[in-house]
């Protein structure tokens, strides 16, 4: 159903539900004093770090930092978006979701289509799956028994068979009560432009269904019988269905491993389901596209590291460098990439039933890392013993490093490159900051600024904000201290000003509105629903940045501590603005305050600055 889930809802459900029940399902659990502990499902470890608190109705890890409720638990374990959490739990305390504004027309549409098409699809993949047996699926069965595939791995991948005939499943279906119209906007018919007729896209093909997280098929994949071209063929993009966002396998390597560590990416449909006849689980493929950013973020939010398998010939190599090029901008620290080639005439499919599954293994484990492959890339066709092969190699090294985000990662990089041309590692470091934009420059510039003290920064708390320097992290900007305490404590708006003047042009200044406004709004009182809003976005990695960070200020100078920062930012804005800050003062003097001398004086000197001012105008 459509429309928001009110937040007094949420809060009841939370009440409700125990934490403890929800995490044991999925973690097995051991009781600690008054606490709960066991392995940490978020990352691999060997001593308990994981705790959850029945008192508290809270989870958190000392180690990787995961923490929160019974919604975001489910969440991160099972993969949800927000309102399929919501109603998970929901499910549990036989309770029915309620959404503000579900009465609207246009979202009870957009509801009901979107059911019309789930529903849909899942009838032609029990259509495809049923005739895969009978005697029309004859030479699909010879096929796959030829390829070797067990029928317990046909069974966990869904695999079926598209008859040969024109309209098989568009009869099927109709009987079902599903309107040609649906059947082609879904892709399961195609249109001829001149005749109006339409017929059935797949035929006398093997079906794959393409599955979204929740195991729900969204589209699929056909590999021909005969000699029809393409051999492949994908649905094409439809309502509930974007290639360039979902990867054929990852449902079943989540179904086959809920704590994956490393996720194989492949070119076909058939190699991860040849990879896993042999047992090897964590592979998915891209359906028919270049991997995307929406790719790499889906998988790096599950696992930590990526390998992606190249065929060895030619066209294997230049998609390995498009990768290369997409998953540098997400390489922040703690996340690893490798690139596996493979002997040229050889696929995943063939190799592993050629050399077994420990070998091909062996081959993913020892995969080139992305500094080796960055490095051979950029010193192909050129001999470094040449000064000016030396300084293209360094250009197209640098070139990659300006995508790369600022880290650890970049740091060993730069001193690899300084090792293998002899160049100090100082000179990249400005090279990288003249290929900088005036505006990338100014950025930086406002967080090294920010992140030192300023003489009359506030003093709110025992530990100067913007100084915290917490297990080593790089100190936080005065802003995102702003913005932390409000992600800790959001019962603290209520001391922030109407007027958001003071938080418009800082770094996470736009974040730090959005998040006021929200929490302004009655909704998301919550620190875990709040950050539940924004997940899956880049905004939503920033707030969990912060709420990981353990702040130190006692929870008693935490309203100081806000008061102190806004109150800086103000006076901050009033001396970009001399008449702002004059009628403050004044209002102040009126209002029945007592100005200090100090105060007095700058009054003072403000009149006599606008008076010359005005002077000079005239």
């Amino acid at each position: 159903m459509a429309g928001q889930i009110p937040q007094r809802f949420i809060d009841d459900l939370l009440a409700r539900v125990d934490v403890v029940e929800v995490v044991s399902e999925r973690v097995q659990l051991k009781k600690a004093g008054r606490n709960y502990s066991g392995l940490c499902p978020f990352h691999q470890e060997k001593s308990p770090s994981f705790t959850v608190s029945q008192d508290k109705q809270f989870y958190h890890c000392f180690g990787c930092g995961a923490h929160g409720t019974a919604l975001r638990f489910l969440m991160e374990y099972d993969n949800l978006r927000f309102p399929e959490a919501v109603e998970q739990l929901a499910s549990r305390q036989g309770l029915e979701v309620p959404r503000e504004g579900a009465d609207d027309p246009r979202a009870q549409a957009r509801e009901k289509k979107r059911r019309e098409g789930v529903n849909l699809l899942e009838l032609a993949a029990n259509f495809f799956r049923e005739r895969l047996p009978m005697s029309e699926g004859q030479a699909a069965r010879d096929y796959l028994e030829h390829r070797g595939l067990s029928r317990d791995v046909l069974k966990d991948f869904g695999i079926g068979y598209a008859p040969h005939a024109w309209d098989a499943l568009k009869r099927h279906l109709a009987e079902q009560g599903i309107s040609e119209a649906v059947q082609v906007e879904y892709g399961l018919l195609v249109q001829h432009e001149d005749s109006g007729r339409s017929y059935d896209r797949f035929r006398d093909r093997v079906m794959f269904p393409i599955r979204d997280f929740k195991g729900r098929t969204i589209a699929f994949g056909g590999r021909v019988l005969g000699d029809a071209k393409p051999k492949y063929l994908n649905s094409p993009e439809t309502p509930v269905f974007h290639k360039g966002r979902e990867l054929y396998g990852l449902y079943e390597a989540r179904q086959a491993n809920r704590q994956l560590e490393r996720l194989v990416i492949v070119e076909g449909y058939m190699d991860v389901v040849a990879l896993a006849q042999f047992g090897i689980r964590n592979v998915v493929a891209t359906l028919g596209t270049s991997t995307s950013e929406d790719h790499l973020n889906r998988l790096f939010r599950l696992v930590g590291e990526v390998v992606f398998c190249f065929d060895g010939d030619n066209a294997g190599r230049q998609a390995a460098r498009r990768a290369l090029d997409t998953v540098l901008p997400q390489m922040i620290d703690g996340r690893q990439a490798r690139f596996l080639f493979l002997p040229e005439g050889e696929d995943p499919d063939t190799l592993v039933r050629r050399e077994g599954p420990e070998a091909f293994t062996d081959r993913i484990t020892c995969a080139s890392p992305l500094s080796e492959f960055l490095f051979e890339q950029a010193s192909q066709g050129r001999n470094l013993k040449h000064i000016e092969d030396r300084e293209r190699f360094v250009s197209s090294v640098l070139k990659s490093l300006e995508q790369l985000p600022d880290g650890v990662l970049k740091s060993l990089l730069l001193r690899e490159l300084s090792s293998r041309t002899g160049v100090e590692q100082s000179r990249f470091h400005a090279l990288l900051r003249a290929r900088e934009s005036p505006k990338e420059q100014a950025g930086k510039e406002a967080d090294a600024a920010a992140n030192e003290r300023p003489d009359d920064a506030p003093l709110g708390a025992s530990v100067p904000p913007g100084r915290q320097r917490e297990r080593g992290e790089q100190p936080l900007s005065l802003m995102a201290r702003t913005l932390q305490l409000l992600i800790y404590e959001p019962e603290l708006v209520e001391r922030l000003p109407e007027n958001l003047d003071w938080c418009a042009d800082e770094d996470d200044g736009a974040l730090c509105r959005e998040v006021i406004g929200l929490l302004r709004a009655g909704r998301y009182r919550s620190s875990q629903v709040l950050l539940a809003h924004f997940h899956g976005t880049r905004e939503g990695g920033r707030l969990e940045t912060l709420a990981k960070r353990e702040l130190l200020i006692p929870r008693a100078a935490r309203a100081a501590e806000l008061d102190g920062l806004v109150g800086y930012f103000q006076q901050r804005l009033s001396r970009c603005s001399p008449q702002n800050e004059i009628d403050t003062l004044l209002a102040r003097e009126k209002g029945g305050e007592k100005l200090s001398k100090e105060e007095k004086q700058r009054l003072m000197e403000l009149l006599m600055m606008l008076k010359g001012n005005g002077a000079r105008k005239q």
